[in-house]
């Protein structure tokens, strides 16, 4: 079974300097910028850990963009491909919709992957973060195509019809 990749996420220090740059240069967005994006639960390799972490979401063609940067410092799946205060920055993931996201981690895990996040929004939205890095270069994401999710895919590429370069980097909220 193919899993389209859905979603392409850069690591950047700003995500609304990257959100506006690349609208100007690509065309893409309108970018959708939600800051401290609450989790009630976070998980680093395996122990809790704090998150706090602002995305910006826009549409590229038939692919959302994300942007992400962690604002507080601390070990993460952010941290492990780009150091805490390197100044690097790049392509962190790809997002992937799965029927069954504790299947997807537990078939990853027995492929001898690490999780390198899992994560919930308070909703109770959960998502992980596997480490291909060593395979890919990058980190795969994984989430089940909820209907909140898919309401909000929906919702990013339709804003991004007709869209015309001006205010290319908006605010949206996460509760």
């Amino acid at each position: 079974m193919a899993l389209p990749i859905r979603q392409i996420a850069y690591f950047v220090p700003d995500v609304r300097v990257a959100a506006a740059r690349h609208a100007a240069l690509f065309g893409s967005g309108p970018y959708f910028v939600a800051e401290h994006i609450p989790l009630r639960k976070a998980l680093y390799r395996g122990q809790e850990s704090q998150l706090d972490h602002s995305s910006a979401y826009g549409q590229w063609g038939e692919l959302m963009v994300e942007f992400v940067q962690q604002n507080k410092p601390g070990p993460s799946a952010f941290h492990d491909m780009y150091p805490e205060g390197s100044g690097s920055a790049g392509i962190h993931h790809a997002a992937l919709f799965v029927d069954d996201l504790p299947s997807a981690i537990a078939a990853h895990q027995a492929a001898g992957r690490e999780i390198a996040l899992y994560a919930e929004m308070n909703d109770g939205f959960a998502f992980a973060m596997v480490d291909t890095v060593a395979e890919y270069g990058h980190m795969i994401e994984l989430y089940s195509p909820t209907e909140v999710l898919t309401g909000f895919y929906a919702f990013v590429k339709t804003a991004a019809e007709g869209f015309d370069g001006t205010d290319a980097v908006r605010d949206i909220r996460f509760d």
